[in-house]
């Protein structure tokens, strides 16, 4: 709340009887205070009316980036508003244990403390069941709820970025901003960054169960891999993650916190933006409620929207941005008919296949009370053990037939059992790998319930709506079922618990994939970037919104298409690259980086 300083000498005229305050950038923090409470009354805004610089809309993993970002300029001034609370109690990581303790990740899974909760439409293709789509309402976002593994896709999908028109976002103006972002544990080279605010690290529990897995991977046939964000995606190896000293390192982490002491940074929580205030086709700022009250500040460069695949697309249709016609079953006066807007929803789903463990090794144990008292406590006075990561430590990329030119599936390995996402606690000694296809066909939509912003919007992702992702899902099965088949779990493996000894045929997975399949909370491209030629393209390459001004979105709604992995890393890099293009600075480049490819695509492996 200090982000403006009171110190900055006041050099504009006070104009009471018109009721509008004139600025500098960096405001006393009572004046800004007034433009806060000032009210309208229309979305016409006043162009005389000057506030904040950059005024960005959410503080997740997008949102946080930018604020430190544009802020490292002292003369432009910047308002993070942020629906959820802080990640801290009283600025303490040890009271926040359950966001801070990466093996408590669980926990802001099963309530909606910092969680949207958000739950799609029944699902036609997968016997009508209702997903749950958990997202993050806090500091840092889902960064602050997910399961820290730090991935960025294959060089390819950056590529085929540029090719579906998003010009400049190919793999060599996308990498740069990676290492930028990075600090990994292993030291920087021409893949990883060593001076960057995100810690990256491996896993350090040793666990036998992950050994096997990559090495089961190696007896079938794949590769290792010493880093699947580096020159070699294909493979089974080391999963990177975004844990420093013990601790979740989520963007509030790495780039809010180190922001707040700037004097032209302000955060506000707790306040739910409901609009855009547009003046013409010219976006001016945002309307938000915060305590009961309606409240109402403006930007002198840009609004920018960095609430996620859902949000973004939501507080743009309930502000006249989107398709005219549904925008006009809800009564929602037109700004802009953008009809891409909520449209192109692609997700991941994921699976388990379980074993029972033969050996008393796996996290069973350590989720009894006495034993969770035990790694809490360590935790908490050390940040050490159990406690201190997430203990989805292994995993790998392969292709799911030949002719694919690079890894169309993802295995997280883990020594445990998973139940409801967590919410159950498991009930044997068991493993299990999360394994699912990283580029499905099946594309859905969200949608306005109704013009109430506190309303969740319809989520219609579409699952398994084609055949190319039904057959996916069923060689995923029975590649991961070869996997766990291989001598290095014969000291560990029982009898199958998922999908069971009495799956077999094509029929019998498949019934099991529309059963137990569920979303792997990687919901993006719903804001497409593209050309201007394209009808369906929310933003251009410069992420700005097509046919309004002073709008852009920054998150992983932008994504034309989906990436080879986890979504948090990339989304991190699109608000490093966008920080760049607000400022005017122009791209990061490294041409020629090397990237491995198959010797021949005739075989799967």
């Amino acid at each position: 709340m200090t982000c403006f300083s009171s110190s900055v000498r006041l050099t504009s005229s006070i104009r009471r009887y018109m009721g509008v305050l004139r600025f500098p950038h960096s405001c006393p923090a009572l004046l800004q205070n007034h433009i806060y409470h000032h009210r309208c009354n229309s979305t016409a805004v006043n162009k005389s009316t000057a506030s904040c610089s950059y005024v960005i809309v959410g503080a997740g993993s997008a949102g946080c980036v930018l604020a430190n970002r544009l802020s490292e300029n002292a003369s432009d001034s910047v308002l993070l508003l942020e629906a959820g609370p802080k990640d801290k109690q009283l600025g303490s990581t040890r009271l926040s244990w359950k966001i801070h303790m990466p093996a408590a990740l669980t926990y802001n899974l099963c309530d909606d403390k910092y969680n949207w909760y958000y739950h799609t439409l029944p699902q036609a293709h997968m016997d009508d069941r209702v997903m749950y789509w958990p997202r993050g309402r806090v500091w840092g976002g889902s960064s602050s709820l997910n399961a820290m593994v730090y991935i960025r896709g294959h060089a390819e999908d950056y590529n085929r970025w540029q090719r579906e028109g998003a010009e400049g976002w190919d793999y060599d103006h996308c990498l740069p901003y990676f290492r930028k972002a990075q600090t990994h544990e292993l030291g920087a080279n021409r893949y990883r960054g060593g001076d960057g605010p995100l810690h990256v690290t491996r896993g350090k529990t040793d666990h036998p169960l992950h050994h096997a897995f990559i090495k089961a991977g190696q007896q079938a046939g794949y590769p290792f891999t010493d880093d699947m964000n580096g020159f070699q995606q294909e493979g089974v190896g080391w999963m990177d993650m975004t844990i420093h000293r013990g601790k979740r390192w989520s963007t509030a982490s790495a780039y809010l916190r180190p922001a707040l002491s700037r004097p032209n940074l302000r955060t506000e929580v707790r306040c739910m933006v409901t609009r855009i205030l547009f003046d013409g086709t010219r976006a001016r700022g945002v309307e938000y409620q915060q305590n009961g009250q309606m409240k109402k500040v403006f930007a002198d460069k840009e609004v920018i929207l960095s609430g996620g695949a859902i949000n973004s697309p939501q507080l743009l249709l309930l502000s006249g941005v989107g398709n005219a016609d549904e925008l006009r079953k809800h009564d929602i006066p037109v700004t802009q008919h953008l009809p891409g807007v909520g449209m192109n929803l692609q997700d991941h789903l994921e699976l388990y296949v379980q074993h029972r463990c033969t050996q008393p090794i796996t996290l069973y144990k350590a989720q009894k009370p006495f034993h969770m008292l035990k790694i809490g406590m360590e935790w908490l006075l050390k940040f050490t053990g159990y406690g201190a990561t997430a203990h989805l430590e292994s995993g790998g990329f392969i292709r799911s037939r030949p002719g694919v030119p690079h890894p169309d599936i993802q295995f997280h390995f883990l020594p445990s059992q998973v139940i409801d996402h967590g919410r159950v606690k498991s009930k044997i000694e068991a493993f299990q790998v999360h394994v699912g296809p990283m580029r499905s066909t099946s594309v859905g939509w969200i949608k306005l319930k109704s013009k109430d912003p506190k309303a969740h919007p319809i989520i219609q992702p579409n699952y398994l709506s084609t055949d190319t992702d039904v057959w996916e899902f069923r060689e995923s099965v029975k590649l991961t079922r070869e996997i766990f088949a291989q001598e290095a779990f014969n000291p560990f493996r029982g009898p199958e618990v998922l999908p069971g000894p009495a799956v077999q045929s094509d029929a019998e997975i498949d019934a099991f994939v529309r059963q137990k399949a569920d979303s792997a909370y990687h919901p993006s491209c719903t804001c497409k970037m593209g050309s201007a030629a394209d009808s369906m393209a929310v933003v251009g390459p410069d992420l700005r919104v097509y046919g309004v001004e002073g709008l852009r979105v920054v998150d992983a709604s932008i994504m034309p298409s989906m990436l080879s992995g986890n979504l948090n890393a990339p989304t991190i890099m699109i608000a490093e690259k966008a920080a760049d293009a607000i400022k005017g600075i122009p791209s990061l480049h490294d041409p020629g980086v090397p990237v491995y490819r198959p010797k021949s695509l005739e075989t799967q492996r």
